[in-house]
């Protein structure tokens, strides 16, 4: 069984490494400016321009890392994903939808015709897959369509949840409220 390093000697190994890199570049730069001009006075510009590049070339490694770090450690564990149904959907006809996480867009979909009977017909649309820590979240999608008597129609809809260890699926559902002859958009948490 293969155990994987804490999160901290991960990131020390990394820095470990870039600064290894670094010391042998600017060794190697400076025998280098030796080898080649016996005069080491104006030599010793390059090498400090050398490490110069090199500080900088590190500053990068340093950053790719870090986000390499991130992907790493938040694995398929952490992740949130958003569905799209209809129920129905008489009363609204649906022509784009946006997500929105912790006031972030990750997702804008605009629908074809086509789309859009599958889903009448019981079809179910990945709208979003993405990592979230644990922590409280809000997600926020909005609706346009055409409503009731072909007018412009746009709604929003709001939930707050509570991301915990393991993958977490929301559901938005547009189904129709017979009762107000209206379209009906609800945000529902799958267990």
């Amino acid at each position: 069984m293969k155990h994987s390093a804490p999160r901290h000697v991960l990131r020390r190994r990394m820095i470990a490494c870039a600064c290894a890199m670094l010391v042998a570049g600017v060794a190697l730069a400076a025998g280098r400016a030796v080898a080649a001009d016996p005069d080491p006075q104006p030599s010793l510009q390059g090498v400090d321009q050398n490490v110069q590049d090199l500080k900088k070339q590190l500053l990068d490694l340093n950053r790719d890392l870090f986000k390499l770090e991130e992907e790493i450690l938040y694995p398929a564990s952490t992740q949130v994903a958003v569905f799209l149904s209809l129920n129905v959907g008489t009363f609204f006809a649906l022509d784009s939808v946006t997500i929105k996480v912790d006031d972030k867009e990750v997702a804008n979909y605009l629908y074809t015709d086509r789309e859009v009977q599958a889903l009448h017909r019981g079809g179910v649309q990945k709208l979003y897959l993405g990592n979230l820590k644990a922590g409280q979240h809000e997600l926020v999608a909005f609706f346009t369509g055409k409503g009731p008597h072909d007018r412009d129609y746009r709604r929003g809809t709001t939930l707050t949840f509570e991301k915990t260890v393991g993958a977490k699926y929301v559901e938005l559902r547009i189904s129709d409220r017979e009762s107000s002859l209206q379209p009906e958009f609800v945000v529902r948490q799958w267990e």
